[in-house]
């Protein structure tokens, strides 16, 4: 049974979503619904192993106080698609 879900996304990421999911010849509601079948799969997944190298980089990087993600990720993106 399908249910509706309302999500609060920026208007340019929801732009670059909807070519994208056009592109694919998929409707964005397709690929969000796939993406989070994906995570909730691997995160129940016991076969995904974190490889010797990857688990010692754990942790390794802390982020300065104040560090704002969200922000230079869209700053990043932005300038990737301009």
């Amino acid at each position: 049974m399908d249910t509706k879900l309302t999500l609060t996304i920026e208007k340019d990421v929801i732009s670059e979503a909807k070519q994208y999911a056009k592109e694919k010849g998929s409707s964005l509601s397709e690929i969000v619904e796939n993406y989070f079948i994906f995570l909730t799969k691997s995160m129940r997944s016991e076969q995904f192993e974190l490889s010797p190298t990857v688990k010692s980089l754990k942790g390794s990087f802390k982020a300065p106080k104040g560090f704002d993600y969200k922000a230079v990720l869209k700053e990043e993106i932005q300038k990737k698609h301009t």
